[in-house]
């Protein structure tokens, strides 16, 4: 893997300690919820990045879904206070049953 510049260490420590937070928060508030991940191609940050909060089950993403632009709306104003504009908030984080290795 190729090493990360230092611009790139810093988003990177800006998105980890985000996805930290909305994690920690998340599985208190929504039954079911297993864990916070992302991706992102660093070359096309912000627009590359994706969170995911993974779900153990159908029946509990299904109850989670009328939510999930209220985590939407917390991860872009998260990255605002940060200095990074999301320009589609909607588009940055999505609810899902996948694991970061499938």
């Amino acid at each position: 893997m190729k090493k990360l510049s230092a611009v790139q260490r810093k988003q990177q420590k800006v998105v980890l300690d985000i996805a930290d937070k909305l994690e920690e928060q998340a599985r208190t508030e929504i039954p079911g919820m297993v864990q916070c991940w992302f991706s992102m191609e660093y070359h096309l940050f912000p627009s590359s990045l994706l969170l995911r909060f993974q779900f153990e089950n159908e029946q509990a993403l299904t109850a989670a879904k009328p939510n999930l632009l209220k985590w939407q709306k917390s991860l872009s104003a998260a990255m605002m206070k940060k200095g990074v504009v999301l320009k589609q908030m909607r588009n940055h984080l999505v609810f899902t049953l996948e694991g970061p290795e499938d």
